[in-house]
């Protein structure tokens, strides 16, 4: 029954997270197996625009990599902080996640069009932990057992150890821009004097991923009760008419 208790814990992932997460890890193991190649996944906008590779878009986001720590890393780090924030902040209000989702893509693509970048996984990953670590300002992290510090120092402590790996940063300081990009035009601008809220959901958003809230007013009729009309309950039976008792003659 262990497979029964890993599927129910796979399906209590939240729906965004698990569609996210889930096609991050099958897409590194399909270039893992040889099945595609990463060439058909990087972001290429002369690709995507003379020949319709349009799925590229999405592509770019999926792929972290060859089996490697670099992928654990980002594939726990996705997963973790994505699902927090599903969880906590979006709970109830999946399309406002979709809707994150859909900002962070959008800029993270126009920064790598100018700058050259084919591969945004990490960047995407850095702006979910950048929104998660402004919003818990006073948790306490420990990266590794060697640094404690507070969250909103995360995404500046992972960016170190991109140093320290001797990977380039400029894709970490793009998911740090974007995230705070968000994080402003969502958090701090509508709650300045004056402000409003710049990021709208689209309605087909909330229709498609918001579940209906119930009137708690409404009464359904029987047949819309759960069971419907009980038809197989005998009828009930008139009570008897009590004898009418004389009145008194004059």
């Amino acid at each position: 029954m262990a497979h029964q208790s890993l599927w129910s814990r796979y399906l209590e992932i939240p729906v965004v997270t698990r569609a996210y997460t889930t096609a991050c890890v099958l897409t590194t193991l399909a270039v893992h197996m040889e099945l595609v190649s990463p060439y058909d996944l990087y972001f290429n906008p002369y690709l995507i625009v003379r020949h319709h590779q349009w799925w590229r878009l999405v592509t770019t986001f999926l792929f972290f990599g060859t089996l490697s720590f670099n992928f654990v890393f980002n594939i726990i780090f996705t997963h973790r902080y994505c699902r927090t924030l599903e969880e906590s902040s979006y709970r109830g209000k999946t399309s406002d996640f979709v809707m994150m989702f859909i900002f962070g893509a959008v800029a993270t693509l126009a920064i790598a069009y100018f700058a050259n970048l084919i591969f945004l996984g990490h960047a995407f990953t850095l702006m979910l932990v950048y929104v998660w670590s402004r919003r818990n300002p006073h948790v306490r992290m420990n990266f590794f057992g060697i640094l404690n510090f507070q969250a909103p120092l995360l995404p500046l402590v992972i960016l170190g150890f991109s140093l320290l790996l001797g990977n380039s940063v400029q894709i970490d300081l793009i998911g740090i821009s974007v995230g705070h990009c968000y994080y402003f035009l969502e958090d701090v601008f509508p709650n300045q004097p004056g402000g409003f809220r710049i990021l709208k959901t689209p309605r087909f958003l909330k229709q498609l991923f918001d579940p209906v809230e119930e009137d708690p007013n409404y009464n359904p009729l029987p047949e819309d009760r759960p069971g419907g009309f009980d038809w197989g309950a005998p009828r009930p039976q008139p009570e008897p008419e009590q004898p009418r008792q004389d009145e008194p003659r004059e």
